[in-house]
């Protein structure tokens, strides 16, 4: 399986394009909203990939910045590849954040990811999976668990294609001891995380117990690297009311040295291996 084009990322460079040449043809949100008889709210959600935007919005966005030939038709281009539809569409109806998060996820080049209370969901089993979303959707019908599930499956296809992401994922003691789903889940997780640790394109650490007190005690974090340099890295945080993107390259950089620091913490991949195998045998 070949690494597929995201509509969510071409979305958000597009996004970048178009504020920079706004930045360069010295206009302000609000004088490209009065030009074009826009609002600034729709001017100001395209710059930031909040809205998908068609092809004949950008091609007056750009009439008005004077954009040559070339860079018009290539951003003409752009627009109409980030209207796609991505696979996970064919699940129904994904939440909008959810499917944000998969659009990145779907183009990333490499993840390293901090993972406090569970494995991280292209590391997990099914069942395992499966016992995850349904305490986190208590009163949605059985239906909807297994469209989580099969959605969740399906993203692992990412660490298997021919140009496979590059995951680095940093685990908690907590994780691997906390008992999901029982015995009957929990052991064969640990077999699954042992034969993922072995791919050449996954890195497994645990954090150990006592390794006390770490930079990212505020809890679990995902730093999102692209293939393109046009794409800055994202870090990607979740919590019960919703999800934050982090995109300003100050934070992007201190996420990146805390995720440094949990690496020097944590055990290395060998021992973290053994670990995982002593907790499965317990």
């Amino acid at each position: 399986m070949a690494r597929a084009g995201s509509p969510t990322v071409r979305r958000r460079r597009l996004a970048s394009e178009l504020r920079r040449l706004r930045d360069r043809a010295q206009l302000t949100i609000e004088q490209v909203a009065e030009r074009l008889g826009w609002s600034a709210t729709k001017v100001s959600r395209i710059e930031t990939s909040r809205v998908g935007v068609v092809p004949k919005d950008v091609g007056l966005m750009l009439d008005l910045y004077a954009v040559g030939e070339t860079k018009r038709e290539e951003l003409l281009d752009l627009a109409r590849d980030a209207q796609k539809k991505g696979w996970w569409h064919a699940f129904g109806d994904i939440p909008t954040e959810y499917a944000a998060y998969i659009g990145l996820e779907a183009e990333a080049a490499s993840m390293r990811s901090f993972a406090p209370q569970v494995v991280p969901g292209l590391l997990q089993t099914e069942h395992y999976a499966r016992a995850i979303i349904r305490s986190g959707l208590v009163i949605s019908p059985q239906g909807e668990v297994e469209r989580r599930v099969e959605v969740r499956m399906a993203r692992q296809a990412l660490l298997s294609q021919d140009d496979p992401l590059r995951l680095w994922a940093i685990l908690d003691e907590a994780a691997i001891r906390r008992e999901i789903g029982g015995c009957e889940v929990m052991k064969p997780q640990l077999d699954h995380l042992l034969e993922m640790a072995d791919r050449p394109n996954v890195t497994v650490q645990v954090l150990p117990f006592s390794a006390g007190a770490h930079p990212a005690t505020n809890g679990a974090f995902e730093i999102l690297e692209f293939p393109e340099p046009a794409d800055p890295d994202v870090v990607f945080v979740e919590n019960l009311t919703g999800s934050l993107y982090i995109e300003r390259e100050t934070d992007i950089y201190q996420y990146s040295m805390i995720f440094d620091h949990l690496r020097a913490k944590a055990m290395d991949p060998d021992e973290s291996r053994r670990l995982i195998a002593l907790t499965k045998a317990q």
